[in-house]
């Protein structure tokens, strides 16, 4: 039989409400925000757009229609056709569907190298930070798009991750730096101290306990650099050395636009302006997500 006191405490303890947590928080915070809020249903339309939006189009990207070659905007080719017969919208679909795929498999795996190069380096210090650090530092003065460039016949048709790889390897350095000494001041927290005298390993104290207190930093890096890679890949496509025919991408497909955009427009400003809104929503999105994790930031800029 339970105390009358113990009855008053588990009572307080279940009508008590529960702390929300920090993702909640963030989470309420973005969503609060006018710029999260477009971000957010902007880009959510543009993969629609992308992934949903070829499925109500009778033409497929590789489909060439020989009786209408570079033909305005109509009830049969939505965004009109191209100097081959191609159908516009497909082919631009098709290019923003590759765009979104390889800005956001950049960005994953270069904010995960930036993570763990960063915390690792700052954690153990000594040889282990000086070559990590040598590493960045070498990859932060190489030419990229040089070597990219050299690099690009082996992004042949179907070779597109070797893409990914090659873009993420130069975006990661800035944000490593930061990771590093962020890590070196959490190695001297409490909790993480206390798991060192528990046996708990290195590697187990970097993954569960330093990465997981960056993780606001990550996000909004991760976020940003969705833009940075969709811009980047943009631009290597659009001098030949990013994503290969037969496939398309922005960078190639306004590469093609840009030699009729004068007198047929429709071939690059459908194009350019999907470019434009959704680097555009992610930038929006980026802003927001760095003001949810850190409210003041948002304060001193207002």
């Amino acid at each position: 039989m339970m105390l009358p006191e113990e009855e008053l405490a588990e009572e307080l303890s279940t009508r008590a409400p529960r702390a929300p947590s920090r993702l909640r928080v963030v989470a309420r915070r973005f969503f609060r925000s006018r710029q999260g809020q477009v971000g957010f249903a902007v880009l959510v339309l543009m993969f629609l757009l992308a992934f949903v939006g070829p499925l109500f189009s009778p033409w497929s990207y590789t489909d060439k229609d020989f009786t209408a070659f570079l033909q305005p905007p109509s009830s049969e080719h939505w965004f009109g056709t191209l100097q081959t017969g191609a159908d516009v919208y497909a082919v631009t679909l098709r290019g923003m569907q590759k765009s979104l795929i390889v800005g956001l498999s950049a960005a994953l795996v270069s904010t995960a190298l930036a993570a763990f190069v960063g915390a690792f380096s700052g954690y153990f210090l000594g040889w282990t930070d000086r070559s990590l650090t040598w590493f960045t530092d070498l990859l932060l003065v190489l030419p990229a798009f040089l070597i990219l460039a050299i690099m690009s016949p082996l992004f042949g048709a179907g070779q597109w991750p070797l893409f990914v790889i090659m873009l993420a390897l130069f975006l990661w350095m800035v944000t490593s730096k930061i990771i590093r000494g962020m890590t070196i001041s959490l190695k001297q927290r409490e909790f993480v101290q206390a798991a060192r005298f528990m046996g708990v390993t290195p590697v187990a104290i970097i993954v569960r306990h330093i990465i997981p207190n960056l993780s606001s930093l990550l996000i909004v890096d991760a976020t940003l650099n969705v833009s940075a890679a969709i811009l980047t890949e943009t631009s290597l496509s659009y001098f030949g050395f990013g994503i290969q025919p037969p496939d398309v991408s922005f960078g190639t497909l306004i590469a093609d636009g840009s030699q009729t955009a004068v007198y047929a427009p429709w071939t690059f400003w459908f194009v350019a302006g999907l470019l434009v809104i959704t680097v555009l929503a992610v930038n929006l999105m980026g802003d927001a997500l760095r003001d949810a994790f850190d409210p003041a930031s948002a304060r001193r800029r207002g």
